[in-house]
């Protein structure tokens, strides 16, 4: 008898699921299904799980594919199992491509195909949807949100869109996704929703197209370069009852978002000031680096250190003065902007050419926060008071590298669970593209 086993979450039973169980059935004579525990996802980073672990194993056992179902509930596991029911195959599907090799010194590794197109009707009541997620732009941040999507409930990657046709098909041959590289509208037909991922310049016509032909959209930042072209798309969402996201990954991160509840919460007295710092060296012939019209350090950078000052201090600052230090071609290598309020100011610094110590402090009446380089991830914050002894340590969770909480977000406002987008407001984005408008007036006039 030869004996297969295959283990997932199973969230959320889909035509995907069923296929891949058909399919490891098919590989010998007895199956067994690892169904994993609803402590065991946590703990590996799947952050949104919905169904319970019963109908998720209840699911399991109508496919009527399954020989054994056991529940997965520690790392190490798939060796223990794999010995201990003497398996000679172990499956799953070609999204985890490479991750489990090192069990072939146990048994026979077999990726199976994945299912481009899925929906979630089968064996349960359709009361969260799959969303079909095209992903546009097949650069270096693409195959981190492919890699993120896996720990995320409820997405489905079925293809992906770019005009190149040498990079599209790259990507497609690397990690199995189709590339449609001559027709948007017939991307744009295959699904629900689109992540935008492709060059600065493209992310307001991208975003307004996806809206228009009613599709969801989570795009990188910035989504416009003006407050026009931003409250613009805003309206066309509401209009046509879609979620516009913008990709700040910062503001959906659960630390970010205890960071600011304790800031908000009085323990350090009133907020009189913010510093965020962002900086990274970045390779002289990137992106950042070379294009003079939207490389640069704000663009890269500018968002993440702006979420904090407008989240404590308010979108109603006075004033804010901008100012940088350019490399060739006018492109700021660093860039430092200024804000004032009525009772407080605020200083976000950016770089690409300029190296600081990337810190986060927020200064009180009575004390203040130091969220110390990365603290745009958010692993570690402390509250420390006059007294030097008097520090509160706080250490979040924090899985991958943060971008899962932005796609389950994403997802989660689809499917209606998270109506009022508070991790990151119409109105903050709107005050963000305010100063983005003016920081490419002012690179404009630079380059006269």
């Amino acid at each position: 008898m030869k004996k297969v086993i295959t283990y997932g979450t199973f969230d959320l039973f889909h035509q995907g699921h069923y296929n891949l169980l058909k399919r490891a059935k098919e590989l010998g004579d007895y199956l067994i299904v690892g169904v994993t525990t609803e402590h065991f996802d946590e703990s590996r980073g799947k952050v949104n799980v919905v169904d319970s672990v019963l109908e998720r194993v209840e699911n399991v056992r109508k496919t009527g594919f399954a020989d054994e179902i056991i529940l997965e509930d520690h790392m190490g596991q798939k060796i223990e199992d794999i010995q201990k029911y003497k398996i000679d195959i172990f499956t799953v599907g070609s999204d985890w491509i490479g991750t489990f090799d090192y069990l072939q010194k146990f048994c026979k590794v077999v990726y199976l195909e994945r299912t481009p197109d899925i929906s979630s009707t089968m064996l349960r009541k359709s009361r969260f949807q799959i969303v079909n997620t095209g992903i546009i732009g097949t650069g270096r941040i693409a195959p981190r949100f492919v890699s993120e999507a896996k720990y995320v409930s409820g997405i489905n990657i079925c293809c992906a869109y770019n005009p190149v046709p040498e990079s599209g098909k790259a990507f497609q041959r690397k990690h199995d996704i189709e590339c449609e590289t001559k027709s948007l509208d017939a991307f744009l037909e295959r699904v629900d929703a689109v992540y935008i991922a492709s060059p600065n310049e493209t992310h307001y016509d991208y975003a307004k197209k996806a809206l228009q032909a009613d599709k969801h959209v989570l795009c990188e930042k910035p989504v416009g370069f003006t407050r026009k072209q931003t409250e613009e798309l805003y309206e066309l969402a509401k209009e046509k009852d879609k979620v516009l996201l913008e990709g700040i990954k910062t503001a959906y991160c659960p630390g970010f978002q205890h960071l600011i509840d304790v800031a908000l919460s009085g323990t350090i007295g009133e907020i009189r000031d913010v510093e965020a710092c962002f900086t990274r060296l970045a390779d002289e012939n990137s992106r950042e680096r070379s294009d003079a019209s939207y490389g640069g350090s704000f663009l890269e950078f500018g968002y993440y250190s702006l979420l904090p000052i407008l989240k404590l201090l308010g979108i109603q600052y006075d004033t804010f003065q901008i100012d940088s230090i350019l490399g060739e071609g006018g492109i700021d290598l660093y860039t430092k902007i200024q804000l004032s309020y009525k009772n407080g100011m605020a200083t976000a610094k950016m770089g690409v050419g300029v190296k600081s110590e990337g810190e986060l402090v927020i200064a009180g009446t009575k004390g203040y926060i130091l969220a110390q380089s990365p603290w745009w991830l958010t692993k570690h914050f402390e509250v420390r008071r006059e007294n030097p002894g008097d520090i509160e340590v706080y250490e979040p969770a924090f899985q991958g590298d943060g971008l899962r909480y932005e796609i389950s977000e994403f997802i989660s406002q689809i499917n209606k669970n998270a109506k009022n987008g508070y991790k990151l407001t119409k109105e903050e984005a709107i005050a963000m593209s305010v100063i983005t408008e003016a920081f490419m007036k002012k690179r404009m006039e630079n380059k006269r």
